[in-house]
């Protein structure tokens, strides 16, 4: 499982200008499944989310998390993380999970982060052809993989 996590001031997923989902201060994640991936990266990664200490506080440190700031996180599924493109010059998307593997597991990955103590917890909508306005915060852009860290 691959999330890039970017430390936003606002964003928001646009469908057919259609706003189906939004947040102020918090992240924008954009998460990729591959083949081997289960709860247990889920679990472990929705966790990381909630709690890693990107946010500044009042000393201007990168110190608190999205929880300790009442952020929200908008989660947008992305297969293009786990784009091979070592070979030629079109990506091969062979190492992302088909839909019905990767869709439970993101929308397992959104109810993780409420339990984990996110609040605002926003999604775009899975397979569609979204516009996804990221308004980076410092810029602070993170990527978690689970092969990495787990």
């Amino acid at each position: 499982m691959r999330v890039i996590l970017q430390r936003v001031t606002q964003g928001s997923v646009t469908i057919d200008n259609q706003i189906t989902g939004a947040i102020e201060q918090g992240f924008v994640a954009l998460v990729g499944i591959t083949h081997s991936d289960t709860q247990a990266e889920v679990d472990f990664l929705a966790k990381k989310t909630a709690n890693l200490r990107v946010f500044e506080d009042a000393d201007g440190k990168m110190n608190l998390s999205a929880i300790d700031v009442g952020g929200g996180v908008l989660v947008v599924s992305q297969f293009t993380l786990y784009a091979d493109s070592r070979k030629g010059r079109r990506p091969s998307f062979t190492d992302a999970a088909r839909p019905e593997k990767a869709a439970p597991l993101v929308d397992y990955f959104v109810e993780r982060l409420r339990v984990e103590g996110i609040t605002r917890v926003e999604q775009g909508v899975f397979g569609a052809m979204m516009q996804v306005a990221i308004h980076n915060d410092g810029p602070v852009t993170i990527i978690l993989d689970s092969q990495d860290i787990m």
